[in-house]
C-alpha cells in the first residue's frame, strides 16, 4: 500500500467503491447517537431509506440518490458530532464521489436550519432528536441565511436530500439492499471530475 493510501484509510476516507461498501455496512447497528436516544433506525437503515425516497421522487439524479445513500457516514467517522457530522461525511466522500455529492451531504444539515425557519409544519413533524440536534447545528436560519442558501445552485437538491432525511426514519420499512445500490455507485464514482 502507498503512504497517500494509508492516510486516507486512517481518515476513513474511501478511495475505492469496495471500501465505500465496506463503510457502508460498518453503519449496520450504528446509531446517530452513541446512546442510542436518537433516531429509531441505525444508519444503514436509515441511509438507505432516505436513498431509496430519492430514487422514488429524483429518478434521473443519481448523484442525488448517492447523496442520500452516505450522507450520514459522519455519525460513524465522528461520533456525537452533530454539528459537524455533513462536513466530516462530505470530506470523506469527495475524492470518490465528486464535488457535488460531497456538497449535498454536506448541505444537509444547512437544508435543515433552512427549513426549521421558513416551513413551520415540517419543523413540527421533526423527530425529537432533529429537534435537539438543530440547536447545535445553529438554529433556524435567519433572513440574511436563508436568502444566500436560496441562492446556491444546490439549493433544491439540499432540500430534497433533507426531505427524504427527515422521512426515512421508519421501524421496520423494507428497502433494498445495500449491495443493490453498487451498480449505481459504480457508475457516480466513474464520472469525470473536472
Amino acid at each position: 500500500m502507498s503512504e497517500q493510501t494509508d492516510q486516507r484509510e486512517a481518515r476513513g476516507v474511501p478511495g475505492t467503491v469496495d471500501e465505500l461498501m465496506s463503510l457502508l455496512a460498518t453503519c449496520a447497528d450504528v446509531w446517530d447517537m452513541p446512546d442510542r436516544s436518537g433516531d429509531p433506525v441505525d444508519i444503514l437503515d436509515h441511509d438507505r431509506q432516505c436513498a431509496e425516497l430519492l430514487r422514488r421522487y429524483h429518478p434521473e439524479d443519481e448523484e442525488l440518490q448517492i447523496a442520500g445513500l452516505v450522507h450520514d457516514i459522519g455519525h460513524l467517522l465522528a461520533p456525537g458530532d452533530d454539528a459537524g457530522h455533513g462536513r466530516t461525511g462530505a470530506a470523506a466522500v469527495r475524492e470518490l464521489l465528486g464535488a457535488r455529492v460531497a456538497r449535498l451531504v454536506e448541505l444537509h444539515v444547512v437544508a435543515k436550519r433552512y427549513l426549521a425557519a421558513t416551513d413551520s409544519q415540517h419543523t413540527a413533524g421533526l423527530s425529537a432528536s432533529s429537534k435537539r440536534t438543530l440547536v447545535t447545528q445553529g438554529g433556524p436560519m435567519t433572513k440574511a441565511e436563508a436568502a444566500a442558501f436560496e441562492a446556491d445552485p444546490e439549493f433544491a437538491a439540499a432540500l430534497a436530500l433533507r426531505r427524504a432525511d427527515d422521512s426515512g426514519k421508519v421501524v421496520g420499512l423494507a428497502v433494498a439492499p445495500l449491495e443493490s445500490w453498487r451498480p449505481v455507485i459504480e457508475r457516480v464514482a466513474a464520472q469525470p471530475r473536472p
